[in-house]
């Protein structure tokens, strides 16, 4: 897998996205949409935490035990019969922990981007926050990370996609660059809330609706 936005190209990410359309009674397209800017916006978090050795160290534990990516394994059974309530709320966990305080915020957000309600948006997130803790540590496991000192990597990696040799498209590394920090306060969640909630502002006044957060956002939403 050379990124996470290209593991809802996969044959597993499209059973990914039936699975939690059908888990929360969204069209899947639109499902797609939330999910290719959640899941960065989650990574990015995460990789945020995990700059410090105790949060690297704390996301190291929970890939080599509880998400160790066997989630991946039987996706039909978590699926088939819905998604059981230990899953959810170890999904409600997760974005706890991740987003913190911004969550509504962040939920509110995707949900006026991609036209769904927040509640919809907080039951996707809750799903899928799970699997993509399973899809982190099925890549642990097979890039052999044995360390907290490389989760910082294997989140960049993912979020970056591709080789060092290949470039990230501008729109996305511009997207992922944005977020970790704009105003250099140390909390990311206020950033990502902040140029979710204005980047439509700011785009009108530049005139430019093609550019930023924005355009990318655009961009996603609109090629599904």
């Amino acid at each position: 897998m050379s990124g996470i936005l290209d593991l809802l190209n996969s044959d597993l990410g499209k059973q990914i996205i039936g699975g939690v359309s059908n888990e929360v009674g969204e069209d899947q397209g639109k499902t797609a949409g939330v999910l290719s800017m959640a899941l960065p916006v989650l990574m990015s978090a995460m990789k945020r935490n995990a700059s410090t050795p105790q949060g690297a160290e704390g996301l190291n534990k929970a890939l080599e035990n509880k998400h160790d990516g066997s989630i991946l394994d039987n996706l039909g059974s978590l699926f088939g019969g819905g998604v059981n309530q230990e899953v959810k709320n170890d999904g409600d966990g997760i974005l706890r922990h991740v987003l913190g305080d911004k969550r509504q915020n962040v939920e509110k957000a995707i949900g006026r981007q991609s036209g769904m309600d927040a509640s919809s948006i907080a039951n996707i997130l809750k799903v899928a926050a799970p699997i993509l803790m399973g899809v982190l540590g099925k890549q642990k496991r097979q890039q052999n990370v044995q360390s907290s000192g490389g989760i910082g990597d294997l989140l960049g990696g993912l979020l970056g996609g591709g080789s060092s040799n290949q470039p990230q498209p501008a729109a996305e590394q511009s997207f992922l660059e944005s977020i970790l920090d704009a105003d250099n306060d140390g909390s990311v969640m206020d950033d990502i809330a902040g140029m979710l909630f204005n980047s439509g502002n700011n785009d009108k006044k530049e005139g430019n609706s093609g550019g930023g957060l924005g355009g990318l956002l655009g961009g996603l939403f609109g090629g599904k």
